[in-house]
């Protein structure tokens, strides 16, 4: 299986997904999927969501084999959170 290489720089690649998101695909998923994860193919503009970016991807990969791959989390910033989240102070 041939390596898959981008095609875009990162801040492109961010662009693309970003808008897409934010203009076509949020609207639809919004309610009722918080926490679900959304991969965008960010040349098509096709997507799914599922609680896996594993089964996300591999279902939008079905439908377009050569897809650049954007993720998203619904209703965060952020895919992944590294490192202990907030802290607490005990009293």
């Amino acid at each position: 299986m041939a390596l898959r290489q981008p095609r875009y720089s990162k801040e492109e690649f961010a662009r693309r997904g970003d808008e897409i998101y934010h203009s076509q695909v949020r609207p639809q998923v919004e309610a009722g999927n918080h926490g679900k994860i959304v991969a965008i193919d960010i040349e098509t503009g096709g997507w799914e969501i599922d609680t896996d970016e594993m089964n996300a991807s591999k279902r939008l990969e079905t439908r377009y084999p050569n897809a650049q791959i954007w993720f998203v989390r619904v209703g965060s910033r952020y895919v992944r959170r590294f490192g202990a989240g907030r802290i607490h102070k005990i009293k």
